[in-house]
């Protein structure tokens, strides 16, 4: 098997995941993804394609380089890479993966701000008098 890639978006992030075989190393932007990512939870979501599909991730190694957005859009834009990297390597994972939506791009963004308003949709006070 050689170097199979996946692109992961959410929000403003963008995750490039490559997979390759080898002793289940991964690295995010060059360093340990327990250095990059110090919560579990955010760690977990990682790891979630790989316990759906039920694969053992010491199998592979991931060298994922990430840009834009804050960490849990990160996170969960290297998840979507992950997915679709899986699906790439084996077609029998798409059903389990696709039941728990995670080959679903999720394409909510921040509303832009609109003039006259502080905010997207918030007003200024109303003063009748």
């Amino acid at each position: 098997m050689e170097i199979i890639n996946g692109v992961g978006r959410r929000k403003a992030a963008v995750a490039r995941v490559y997979i390759s075989k080898g002793a289940g190393q991964i690295r995010v932007n060059g360093r340990e993804v327990a250095d990059y990512f110090p919560l579990r939870n955010m760690q977990a979501k990682l790891m979630e394609p790989f316990q759906t599909a039920k694969v053992e991730q010491t199998g592979f190694d991931l060298k994922i380089l990430v840009a834009g957005g804050g960490f849990k859009g990160q996170a969960e834009a290297i998840r979507l890479g992950i997915s679709r990297c899986l699906v790439k390597i084996n077609g029998d994972y798409k059903k389990p993966l696709k039941d728990l939506k995670l080959l679903t791009r999720d394409s909510r963004v921040v509303e832009r701000k609109k003039y006259g308003k502080p905010k997207a949709r918030k007003s200024f006070q109303f003063s009748k008098r």
